[in-house]
């Protein structure tokens, strides 16, 4: 008896497929959808099953994981007949054909995945997390009391350079000894992605290490909002000895984000307490925070204090240098040839936090790696072009006085002064020039910056700059490197 066959995506059906793709499309965005789905094809309806294939393993296990479900309410909403939707890889396989045998467990709405997906970073190179250590072995997730430490975070896969080399020297010093005089507490603090919960890992990986001299450290390390609700969770079942108690016998004590306790005092008082018995009774705390303690402006006095008492480290923004270093060891770890070109282009454009910069890279290997393509300029400004898009220049008016009066060698003041001295007018028309290229101020907006000047000023402005630069080629190089030094 022959197998049964799918139904073929007749035009009805293919209508039903544009319109749940034109819904997905829609509900996650453009970029995603590139990235994601767009290579979905429809195979046919058997029965109540939908058919769906894609190119690769790990193209179907994301979709799976990620959008299974949403893709079966889809259907369900555009054919009452479908009741469940198989995501394939590979050839258009009919759904009256046996399954491969790694597909043969079946869902009620889903075919489940056999696992999720791993992270790019390691799709990318096709292995679980790699001893960033040095050793060369697999590393696996360690448990400490407050959850598990990251395996990608270790003091050998940290990029040291300039704007963080105190703070890993501090923390290298107290993860060797720890308790030193002088380092307790340890005070790490910077702005969102530059590199204070790395450090953290890193020292409890080094403490909790079975190779240790002397033998591993018993370490709590959680963030200072999970401190706060084991607090309350301990003050509900009455079992605040207990809880006390147990923070207080460890050797390390490690909480991340303090800011996040800002407000709540009856936690800050549980942590003042906690933080003077463990350093009375000599051991070892590991605080951090977004900002130094004297800025963290809500937390009690006595607790600032103490937090100031030992040594305090910053982590500050990121140079171009040391983004080039952390994007080359990045795509050396994922053994992915990318060329320099695009590391420097990269490091040009995303300078907010190092999270975004390996994030960024990160993707852009995995959507090399998923659709075989070589990773180029192009391809890197065609994938990541929405988060190129938010990291577009955002010149102010008042740098472009600034920069405008320095070139100029004029006072800041006659940018808004009543001063028609051709000295001074001139640069003031360039700089109103150069906002209404380079800003989305309006001409009102633009001419109250300028000592609350009419708009038809800075209309003449323009104009009369635009004329200048037609006839006077020194002039016209004045401006445009002026533009080119505020773009960049």
């Amino acid at each position: 008896m022959m197998a049964e066959q799918a139904v073929p995506a007749e035009p009805q059906l293919a209508a039903q497929w544009a319109r749940v793709r034109g819904r997905l499309q829609q509900e996650v965005g453009d970029v995603e959808y590139r990235t994601w789905l767009r290579q979905m094809t429809l195979v046919g309806l058997h029965g109540d099953e939908i058919t769906v294939t894609l190119p690769s393993r790990f193209l179907r296990d994301w979709v799976r994981s990620h959008y299974g479900d949403r893709l079966s309410t889809l259907w369900q909403a555009e054919n009452r007949r479908v009741r469940r939707v198989e995501l394939r890889f590979g050839g258009l396989t009919l759904v009256g054909s046996q399954p491969p045998a790694e597909e043969a467990a079946n869902g009620p709405a889903l075919a489940e995945s056999a696992s999720p997906p791993a992270p790019v970073a390691e799709v990318a190179r096709g292995e679980v997390a790699r001893g960033e250590a040095g050793r060369g072995e697999e590393r696996a997730e360690r448990a400490v009391d407050g959850g598990l430490l990251d395996p990608r975070f270790s003091f050998d896969s940290f990029v040291v350079g300039k704007p963080n080399e105190f703070a890993y020297a501090c923390a290298r010093r107290v993860a060797d000894a720890p308790a030193s005089h002088g380092f307790n507490p340890l005070f790490l603090y910077g702005g969102v992605g530059l590199g204070k919960t790395h450090l953290m890992n890193a020292i409890a990986w080094d403490l909790t290490d079975s190779a240790r001299p002397g033998g591993p450290v018993s370490v709590a390390y959680m963030s200072a909002e999970k401190f706060m609700y084991r607090f309350i969770a301990a003050i509900r079942s009455k079992s605040t000895m207990e809880f006390k108690e147990e923070l207080r016998s460890v050797d390390v004590l490690m909480i991340d984000d303090l800011q996040f306790l800002i407000g709540k005092d009856t936690t800050q008082e549980e942590f003042f307490h906690t933080f003077n018995a463990l350093v009375d009774a000599g051991k070892q705390i590991v605080v951090s925070a977004d900002k130094s303690p004297s800025d963290l402006s809500g937390l009690e006095e006595r607790v600032r204090t103490r937090l100031g008492c030992g040594m305090v480290a910053d982590l500050h923004a990121t140079t171009y240098e040391l983004r080039i270093s952390i994007l080359e060891a990045k795509a050396a770890r994922a053994g992915v040839p990318v060329p320099q070109k695009v590391l420097e282009f990269l490091a040009h454009k995303i300078t907010s936090n190092v999270r975004e910069l390996e994030g960024a890279l990160n993707r852009l290997i995995a959507h090399a790696n998923l659709f075989g393509r070589a990773v180029t300029l192009e391809a890197t400004q065609e994938v990541l072009h929405d988060i190129l898009k938010a990291h577009d220049r955002r010149v102010t008016i008042e740098e472009i006085q600034r920069r405008v009066s320095e070139h100029w060698n004029i006072r800041l003041t006659d940018m808004s002064s009543a001063r028609r001295a051709r000295a001074v007018a001139r640069p003031r028309q360039v700089a109103m020039y150069l906002a209404k290229q380079l800003t989305s101020r309006s001409l009102p907006e633009i001419g109250r910056k300028f000592g609350n000047r009419d708009h038809t000023t800075v209309m003449h402005a323009v104009s009369r700059v635009a004329e200048l630069m037609a006839v006077d080629s020194s002039f016209a190089e004045d401006v445009e490197l002026l533009r080119r030094m505020l773009e960049s």
